[in-house]
């Protein structure tokens, strides 16, 4: 399980920077690592993938205001979130991709005035 960290509450236009440690993770740097988030009564989405080369992807909806990384040498992933909008509130959770399907706990993202 990989524990994400970093959540909270935040107005819209604030930021958020995510974490998650993947300690417990044996050979993560072979891994391409993803942050995925749920919305209350939505389905888990994925929402931004890194290559273990550090090559990025991200969904429509966060593009330009998300940055995904990664540290091998920590065995970490961080999310760095400008921007933010209502509708980025969810929890927010780290996993491979593909997901492993195991989730640990997530961080909840709070958007609000």
């Amino acid at each position: 399980q990989l524990q994400a960290s970093g959540g909270g509450l935040v107005q819209p236009g604030g930021s958020l920077r995510l974490s998650c440690a993947a300690s417990s993770v044996r050979f993560f740097s072979i891994l391409d690592m993803a942050w995925y988030r749920q919305a209350p009564e939505k389905q888990r989405d994925l929402v931004a993938r890194i290559t273990t080369g550090g090559y990025t992807t991200y969904a429509d909806s966060v593009k330009g205001r998300f940055t995904i990384s990664r540290d091998n040498a920590k065995n970490t992933v961080t999310l760095q979130m400008n921007s933010l909008k209502p509708e980025d509130t969810a929890v927010y959770y780290c996993d491979s991709f593909p997901t492993t399907g195991i989730w640990g706990q997530g961080t909840q993202v709070t958007v609000s005035s």
